[in-house]
């Protein structure tokens, strides 16, 4: 899907700068960037593996982002590369030669995930340690790799991504979580293998934590069951989780179930990993695309993060200063940073956490004078919507009082969809390929 931006003097300028962001983060062309095979050895970044003593080759991952890391390391390694499966979310499926392309269920497991990890496992335990293993890690793996703990139902772990997703944790608070309910998470597929690993990630997590994308299949864990415990009593799923939940966790606790993987486990010494692409790399593309437009910019280095109708204040106290010609900043000017927030949700409102920031954005900047306000998942889909995100602009809550939409109401009942779309705000992007957090930008002309 082409992408379609609201109509307004800023559009063609947004549209340049978010398509610089898009492209920087392909997981194609950065996965090409970071390998390459010459029959002999494979180069991955600065580090040499020599093939000469490797007797298969194989590919497994997961994410939004992996069909096309997927195909990227098909172009690479061509017949030397054996067979592999990837799993990906619903409508992300891409065409591929020896890697096969499973769908299943985000953010709620379900049992197309579970069936397709099921056999993702049974690729991968027969391999010994002359066979190599690429694993592709994109955002989205957490909920497409479920593969429950003994007397952990599917049931039990949708109820539980349910609960934390409503709660507002974040999303190492609930991959702390995650990863002590599965066989999988939490360096559990390094365990399924004797193979020589290496991991390709498309970082969606802030500060690319190892163990937090896509909950560290491959990666040591240093959380215990106690800290998983401590999570969900802290956001107050305690006592709301199944009972066999709050059972196994409790068994894990006491020692009588297998911790995850742990730093400095001896399985890890032939495990590899190396960062593809993360959210840094494409905010630097659209810095350099917004000064090559001529635009005074500001980069926000610091991710943004916290619950979203907080966070947009930051940069809309930004914008203010702008406008005012104070802070050292002229027009025209953009501000541009990233991060991911989050939503705490009550009620049954339709929305997402970059809708929810463009929102609360317009209700800071109303009546600023050519000043717009951008958020958007690099996903393609904010929150259970079938939009990007949305554009806002100083003249947006004008626009909505006439025609009798209240703004306000809509961001405390977590409801900001309707009132985008009644507004036509929407960013649509259809599914990238990609997934590096959230990009979100300033502009005042």
């Amino acid at each position: 899907m082409p992408l379609r931006l609201p109509s307004s003097p800023a559009r063609l300028l947004l549209k340049k700068l978010i398509t610089a962001g898009l492209a920087a983060a392909d997981p194609y062309h950065a996965l090409l960037k970071h390998v390459t095979f010459d029959h002999h050895s494979l180069n991955v970044g600065r580090r040499v593996y020599n093939l000469s003593s490797v007797d298969r080759i194989l590919a497994v991952g997961a994410g939004k982002a992996s069909a096309r890391m997927a195909q990227a390391l098909e172009a690479a390694l061509g017949t030397r590369l054996e067979d592999g499966l990837v799993i990906v979310k619903a409508d992300h499926t891409l065409a591929t030669k020896r890697i096969a392309v499973l769908e299943a269920g985000h953010p709620i497991p379900d049992r197309a995930g579970l069936l397709a990890t099921q056999r993702l496992l049974r690729l991968t335990h027969p391999l010994t340690s002359r066979d190599l293993l690429i694993v592709l890690l994109s955002g989205g793996a957490s909920s497409l790799l479920p593969a429950p703990v003994p007397g952990v139902t599917l049931t039990d772990k949708q109820r539980t991504t349910r609960l934390l997703l409503r709660s507002g944790a974040t999303i190492n608070d609930i991959n702390i979580v995650r990863k002590h309910l599965s066989l999988i998470k939490g360096g559990g597929l390094a365990r399924s293998t004797q193979a020589k690993i290496v991991t390709l990630l498309l970082s969606d997590v802030i500060g690319d934590d190892l163990g937090s994308i896509g909950s560290g299949p491959t990666a040591a864990d240093p959380s215990t069951f106690a800290d998983a415990i401590r999570v969900l009593q802290r956001h107050k799923s305690w006592q709301t989780v199944p009972t066999a939940v709050r059972r196994y966790l409790h068994q894990g606790q006491s020692g009588n179930s297998p911790e995850t993987l742990k730093p400095g486990s001896r399985r890890l010494r032939s495990v590899q990993h190396h960062i593809i692409g993360n959210n840094r790399i494409m905010l630097e593309a659209v810095v350099r695309a917004a000064q090559r437009a001529g635009l005074h910019t500001k980069f926000i280095a610091r991710p943004i993060t916290g619950e979203a109708r907080v966070a947009s204040k930051r940069l809309t106290d930004l914008a203010k200063t702008m406008t005012e010609g104070r802070g050292g900043m002229r027009r025209p000017c953009c501000i541009v940073a990233g991060g991911e927030t989050t939503v705490t949700v009550t009620g049954s409102g339709k929305g997402g956490r970059a809708q929810e920031f463009a929102v609360s954005a317009a209700l800071e900047i109303a009546g600023l004078p050519n000043t717009w306000v951008a958020a958007l998942g690099t996903d393609g889909t904010d929150g259970p919507t079938d939009t990007a995100g949305a554009i806002v602009s100083g003249g947006t809550v004008a626009r909505a009082k006439k025609l009798g939409i209240d703004l306000s109401a809509s961001v405390h009942q977590h409801n900001t969809y309707p009132a985008l779309k009644a507004l036509g705000c929407h960013i649509h992007t259809g599914p990238t390929g990609t997934n590096v957090n959230d990009l979100y930008l300033v502009l005042s002309l």
